[in-house]
């Protein structure tokens, strides 16, 4: 199964670091946010990944055109045949495939312009700035046997998010995206969707987390996996800093892949 990750966006929140590169290559304890993510993924065994890039994405591109290299351990020999040996194979059981989704286009556009690379078969969607604990799998299994076209990871991060009111049996009802109520449930992305939802899609300009997720809930058919767990965005410095001083103290809740 396909993991789609949204990393095209210009991070202008945190802009001390995203003016150099797109905010998922912005590192903690080391490498791109966007790394820890897909070793998120690929512990539970999802491996395939579409990452939906844009500005500076060339970036993303150079990094992984180079990560075995700088994974490695080498010896470059120039005194007699000027070869290459290297000591160790570090590597990850992925296949990436980077896409370029435009500068300027909306969330609902870039998965738009990804959908040859999905096909029609149901894909994993997630942001390219946020960490999280949640068991992957349970999403998926809890997806498939709920039925619906979407599966939303829901999060209670605190007030400075868009809130969803949630029925009793875990349907959304309503798709309310950034307000300022405190409390309530939140996207925390880690989705998993069927291919038709692509349809709800118009073009570039369309923001994925209005009007089709608005849409889809109207017509019931976007649940919530209510997840009261570990979850964590980078959007500012301060998340930034939240994340490394995490890191620092061995108390990073979604390195699952270390446990």
């Amino acid at each position: 199964m396909k993991v789609v990750i949204l990393a095209g966006g210009l991070g202008t929140r945190i802009s001390e670091e995203s003016h150099l590169r797109p905010k998922p290559m912005i590192e903690i304890g080391g490498q791109p946010i966007l790394w820890h993510i897909m070793k998120e993924y690929s512990y539970y065994g999802f491996n395939e990944f579409v990452i939906c890039a844009g500005y500076k994405q060339q970036v993303i591109k150079e990094y992984f055109a180079d990560y075995y290299l700088h994974r490695s351990d080498i010896t470059f020999d120039f005194s007699k045949e000027n070869s290459i040996q290297i000591h160790n194979n570090v590597a990850e059981p992925w296949k990436v495939t980077i896409v370029d989704t435009g500068l300027n286009t909306l969330t609902g556009g870039r998965i738009k312009r990804v959908k040859d690379y999905i096909g029609n078969e149901t894909f994993m969607l997630t942001y390219g700035d946020g960490v999280c604990d949640v068991n992957i799998k349970d999403v998926y299994e809890y997806h498939k046997k709920g039925g619906k076209l979407a599966t939303m990871t829901a999060i209670q991060p605190g007030g400075r998010f868009g809130t969803l009111e949630i029925s009793e049996n875990n349907i959304i009802e309503k798709f309310a995206e950034k307000r300022k109520e405190d409390g309530g449930w939140i996207n925390g992305g880690y989705m998993v969707l069927e291919p038709q939802v692509i349809d709800y899609i118009d073009g570039d300009m369309t923001t994925f987390e209005r009007e089709p997720l608005e849409h889809l809930s109207a017509e019931g058919q976007l649940q919530a996996y209510k997840y009261d767990g570990f979850w964590q965005c980078m959007d500012t410095m301060r998340d930034k800093m939240q994340l490394e001083e995490m890191l620092e103290q061995n108390k990073a809740p979604w390195k699952v892949w270390d446990r």
